[in-house]
C-alpha cells in the first residue's frame, strides 16, 4: 500500500503516542516527544499546497462500521487548524522540557501521564480534523473530549474536580449531537457529506431548526460559548502548566472547526438565515451573532475579577472565542476572515500569555497577582514576551490581534449591525482594563523583598516563549501571509475572503496595509524616545523602594498599589453577571435530579418492561419523524 501524506502524519502522530507511552518512564522524554512534533510538522509543511488552495488529500485507510463507510481527508481548513495543534503542541512540549519537567516531577507530578495525554491530544485532534464524515467527525469528537479529560486531570486535586466538570458537559455535548446525527441519518440515508448536502436542501424548516440547536448546543459546549461556558475557566487554568499552555491555544478551537465543517458547510449560511425565530424579528444566524457578542463581553469582565493570573487568561479564552464566531457567522468576506484568522492570531498570543505566566510561577511559586509585582528587572524577557502577548490579545497595533479585530469591526460597520460592533467595543474595553491588570500586578510597581534574587526563566522555557512573541510581531506586520490561508480555508466552506496584500487587505471601501501603520507607530516612539532622552537627568529609584503622593517610599514601608486592583469598578459591576449563569446551571441541575428520582420512583413501583418498550418506542418515533 502506497501511503498518502496524510497517512503519513496520522501514523507519525501515532508513534509519538506509543513513544511516550513505551519510554515516557525514561529520561529525556521532553524533548523525544518535542522532536517528534517537530517531525509531525515537517510533514504537514509537505501539505502545504493546502493552505494555497490545493486539493484535498485523502487517507488511504478506510473502515465500514455497521454499514457506514468511515474515511479521512485533509482539505484547507483542515490544515489550518492542524497548523496551529502541531506548532502549539511543539513549543509547548518545548516548554515543558528541562527545569519544569523536572520541578513537576518534584512536585509529585506524573511526567509520564503528562506527556502521554499531550501526545494523546495532538493525535486526537488530527483525527477530528480528518474527518471524511459525520461518523468519523463524531468518533474524533469523543476521542478529543476524552483525551482532554487526561490532560486536565493528571495534576490530581482540584484539577480532577475541574476536569470531572469539564467531562459532564462533554458527555452531554456529544449526547446532543449524536442525536443530531441520528435526525441527519434518518432524513439523508447516510452519513456522507455530499449526501448530506443534497438531503438538507429538502429538509423542513422545523428539522433544520433541530438540527441546528442539536449541533450548535453540542459544539458550542466545547467552545465555551453562553450559556454552556462554566467548565472552561477552572478546567484549563487547573492544567499543569505546558498543557495548560496548549489547551488554552487550540483546544476549545475544534468546537469552532465543527460548527464550520456542519452548520456552515453542509446546512449552509443561507439556510440558517432563513431560519426565522417566531414573534421576533431575528433568525437563527441573529441568535449565533448575539451569542458570540454576549461571549465575549461576559467572561471578559469575569476575567477582570480574577486575582489568579492562570484564571484570567482562562476567562479571556472563552472570550476572545466570541470575535471568532462573530466574524464567521457575518458570512461576509472580511468578516468571516477576521474571525479565522483570530483562530490563529489568539492562539498565539495565549500561548504566548501563559507561558509567560508559567515561567513567572516556576521562580517565585505563585499566580496570584496580589502577591507579584516589580517583576520586570528581574525577568525582562518574560516581560516583553507578556507585552507583546496582552498588545495582541487587547487587539492593538502594532502586534496580530489588531489586524483580525479590525476586520471584524469592520464588517459589522459595513453590514449595518452597529449594535454588535458596539457589543465587541465593550468586550475590547474590559480585555484592556484586564490584561494591564495582568502586567502591572506581575511586572511593574514594587518589587518584593522576597523577590528580590529572583532571575530570568531558563531557556527551555525562553525561546519558544521568544519564537511566539516574534511569531505575533511578525504576523501583524505581514498579515497577508496567513490571511492566504485563511482564505483558502474559507473556500473549503463556501465564503470568500478579501482581496489580500502582503500588510493586509486591499477594499474600495478601505483597505488595511499594516506596514505603514507600523511604520508610522515606530517613528511615533522614536520621537517620543528622543523626547525623552534629551529632559535632563532622573532620579534612580531601587526596585524595592517606590513613589507615590510625591513621597519615595522606602523598601521597609509597603504600598503594594496591585492589591485589589479596579476594586471601584468590582464594587459596580460586582458578580450579578456570572451568578446569573451559575443560578441556571444549578436550576437545571436540580431539574434533571427531580427527573430522575420521579422516573426511578415510577420505574421501581411499575411493571419496567413496559416502560423500557414505551421509551425504546418513543425514541425511534423521534428518529424516524
Amino acid at each position: 500500500m502506497i501511503f498518502s501524506l496524510l497517512d503519513e502524519l496520522l501514523i507519525f502522530s501515532a508513534a509519538t503516542v506509543l513513544v511516550a507511552l513505551i519510554l515516557g518512564r525514561g529520561l529525556a522524554v521532553g524533548w523525544m516527544v518535542t522532536i517528534l512534533y517537530g517531525g509531525q510538522l515537517l510533514v504537514l509543511i509537505k501539505m502545504a499546497a493546502l493552505g494555497y488552495g490545493g486539493d484535498p488529500i485523502a487517507s488511504e485507510l478506510s473502515l465500514s462500521v455497521m454499514g457506514q463507510d468511515l474515511s479521512w481527508r485533509f482539505d484547507a481548513l483542515s490544515w489550518f487548524f492542524a497548523l496551529i495543534t502541531l506548532v502549539a503542541a511543539l513549543l509547548t512540549s518545548w516548554f515543558s522540557c528541562g527545569e519544569w519537567e523536572r520541578k513537576f516531577k518534584q512536585q509529585g507530578g506524573n511526567v509520564w501521564l503528562f506527556h502521554l495525554a499531550m501526545a494523546l491530544n495532538v493525535f486526537t485532534m488530527l483525527i477530528l480534523l480528518a474527518s471524511g464524515d459525520l461518523l468519523s467527525l463524531f468518533i474524533g469528537w469523543e476521542l478529543v473530549s476524552w483525551a482532554g479529560f487526561l490532560l486536565m486531570a493528571v495534576a490530581g486535586g482540584v484539577a480532577t474536580k475541574a476536569a470531572m466538570r469539564y467531562i459532564t458537559y462533554a458527555v452531554v455535548g456529544g449526547m446532543t449531537i449524536f442525536g443530531g446525527i441520528a435526525l441527519v441519518y434518518a432524513a439523508a440515508g447516510s452519513l456522507q457529506y455530499e449526501a448530506i448536502l443534497i438531503a438538507v436542501e429538502k429538509m423542513s424548516t422545523g428539522q433544520l431548526w433541530m438540527l441546528v440547536l442539536l449541533f450548535g448546543s453540542g459544539f458550542g459546549i466545547k467552545m465555551g460559548l453562553l450559556p454552556f461556558h462554566l467548565w472552561q475557566a477552572a478546567a484549563y487554568a487547573e492544567t499543569p502548566g505546558p498543557g495548560s499552555a496548549f489547551l488554552g491555544a487550540i483546544s476549545s478551537r475544534m468546537g469552532l472547526f465543527a460548527i464550520l465543517l456542519v452548520l456552515v458547510k453542509l446546512f449552509g449560511i443561507v439556510n440558517i438565515d432563513s431560519l426565522k425565530i417566531p414573534f421576533t424579528l431575528i433568525d437563527a444566524r441573529d441568535l449565533l451573532a448575539w451569542i458570540a457578542v454576549f461571549t465575549i463581553i461576559f467572561p471578559t469582565y469575569t476575567a477582570l475579577k480574577q486575582n489568579d493570573a492562570r484564571y484570567l487568561l482562562a476567562w479571556h479564552g472563552i472570550g476572545q472565542g466570541g470575535y471568532m464566531l462573530l466574524g464567521l457567522v457575518t458570512a461576509n468576506s472580511l468578516g468571516a476572515a477576521g474571525g479565522l484568522l483570530h483562530v490563529l492570531n489568539y492562539a498565539a498570543c495565549q500561548a504566548a500569555l501563559l507561558m509567560a505566566v508559567f515561567a513567572v510561577m516556576h521562580r517565585t511559586g505563585t499566580a496570584d497577582l496580589n502577591k507579584l509585582g516589580g517583576l520586570v528587572a528581574r525577568m525582562p524577557l518574560s516581560f516583553l514576551v507578556l507585552l507583546t502577548g496582552i498588545i495582541g490579545l487587547a487587539g492593538l497595533p502594532p502586534m496580530n490581534g489588531f489586524v483580525s479585530k479590525w476586520l471584524v469591526y469592520r464588517s459589522l460597520l459595513e453590514d449595518g449591525m452597529p449594535l454588535l460592533f458596539l457589543g465587541t467595543i465593550i468586550g475590547t474595553l474590559g480585555t484592556i482594563l484586564s490584561v494591564y491588570k495582568l502586567i502591572h500586578n506581575m511586572f511593574l510597581g514594587q518589587l518584593r523583598v522576597e523577590h528580590e534574587h529572583i532571575r530570568e526563566a531558563p531557556w527551555s522555557m525562553m525561546i519558544p516563549m521568544l519564537i511566539l512573541a516574534g511569531t505575533i510581531f511578525t504576523t501583524g506586520l505581514l498579515p497577508g501571509i496567513p490571511l492566504t490561508w485563511v482564505t483558502a480555508a474559507l473556500q473549503t466552506i463556501g465564503l470568500t475572503g478579501p482581496e489580500i496584500t502582503l500588510g493586509g487587505i486591499e477594499s474600495s471601501s478601505g483597505s488595511l496595509d499594516m506596514i505603514w501603520v507600523i511604520g508610522v507607530l515606530f517613528a511615533g516612539f522614536g520621537i517620543g524616545a528622543v523626547i525623552f532622552y534629551s529632559a535632563g537627568p532622573s532620579k534612580r529609584v531601587h526596585q524595592l523602594d517606590n513613589y507615590a503622593g510625591g513621597h519615595f517610599l522606602s523598601a521597609d514601608v509597603r504600598y503594594q498599589y496591585s492589591d485589589n486592583f479596579y476594586s471601584g469598578l468590582m464594587h459596580l459591576i460586582r458578580g450579578w453577571y456570572r451568578g446569573s449563569f451559575q443560578w441556571l446551571e444549578n436550576s437545571i441541575t436540580s431539574l434533571v435530579e427531580f427527573l430522575s428520582l420521579g422516573m426511578q420512583g415510577i420505574y421501581r413501583r411499575a411493571n419496567s418492561e413496559f416502560y423500557l418498550l414505551s421509551t425504546a418506542l418513543f425514541i425511534i418515533a423521534w428518529v424516524v419523524f
